[in-house]
């Protein structure tokens, strides 16, 4: 019986097209990510890229600059530098990573504890934390290093670890004043679930995803730090390569014009920093983003 009928003034509205879906890589740091596994697979398997003894002083061949014997030129001592960066690059990730472990588990135990506690002791660490937070990072490591004496692998590791806790610790202590009065957290206090086993069964599994893109980023902060220190001569001695140490050589390489000396292991260190941040803001989004639709 409509089919005699037309309706006037309105057009049907077509079903919206179903569009292709998203590429799994979009939105995500892939080159970053493939920049960083080129440069951590090189420093791993260093013994297979290195076409010299990075340590061996060819003092006959100072100040090379980058030809088909040496990829990347030589040092003012003579040392292959295309060696000294897949093998100094070993060092500087493992200080990375070790004042990153050092630095998590402070802020870990800190914050939770902080989180825990009454009142009155929650305000007592939160205030000594900002007090901490107050005084530049790198003054605090400068103290700290000039109190240990010289500087190696493990003692900067220490220094910048225990200096670069404070901010993830506050984080973590307003993670836990949320996750402590949830059902399953009061149930464990009341079954005598001591402090570390909440803390490993139940809080830091909630909050760990919160605090991973900081822990990213303070993996570049530490790179960043004992950098700054080895250009300061505060940080490796030049008989331990890094690429800190790398880098203290800067001003004799300004003063000789030996460009490849600085600017090649800064290449290096800035494409692994620009990488570890991609990664890091990536993780912030996706924290931001499981936040927001709780």
């Amino acid at each position: 019986m409509t089919d005699g009928f037309q309706m006037v003034g309105i057009r049907p509205v077509p079903p919206p097209e179903r569009g292709r879906p998203a590429p799994w890589y979009r939105g995500k740091p892939v080159a970053a990510a493939v920049v960083l596994a080129v440069i951590v697979l090189g420093c791993l398997c260093s013994e297979l890229l290195m076409t010299k003894d990075p340590t061996y002083l060819d003092l006959a061949n100072c100040n090379v600059a980058p030809n088909r014997e040496f990829l990347f030129g030589t040092d003012a001592m003579g040392r292959d530098l295309f060696s000294m960066i897949w093998y100094g690059g070993r060092v500087s990730l493992l200080i990375g990573i070790l004042a990153t472990a050092i630095s998590t588990v402070l802020a870990i135990v800190f914050g939770a504890a902080s989180g825990m506690a009454s009142v009155w002791l929650d305000t007592l660490l939160m205030r000594g934390t900002e007090i901490l937070l107050s005084i530049p990072g790198l003054l605090l490591v400068l103290l700290l290093q000039a109190l240990l004496g010289p500087a190696n692998v493990w003692t900067l590791s220490w220094v910048i670890g225990l200096t670069s806790w404070t901010a993830m610790a506050k984080v973590v202590r307003t993670e836990v004043r949320q996750l402590r009065t949830s059902d399953y957290v009061v149930a464990a206090r009341c079954m005598g679930g001591g402090f570390f086993y909440l803390l490993r069964k139940h809080l830091t599994p909630n909050f760990l995803s919160s605090i991973l893109f900081m822990v990213v980023m303070n993996i570049r902060s530490a790179m960043v730090a004992e950098s700054t220190l080895s250009f300061l001569g505060m940080g490796l001695p030049l008989e331990v390569i890094s690429w800190g140490s790398m880098l203290s050589l800067a001003e004799k390489a300004l003063m000789t014009r030996a460009w490849w000396i600085i600017v090649i292991p800064g290449a290096f260190l800035i494409a692994t920093l620009l990488s570890i941040t991609s990664l890091g803001n990536c993780l912030r989004k996706q924290a931001n983003r499981k936040a927001r639709n709780l």
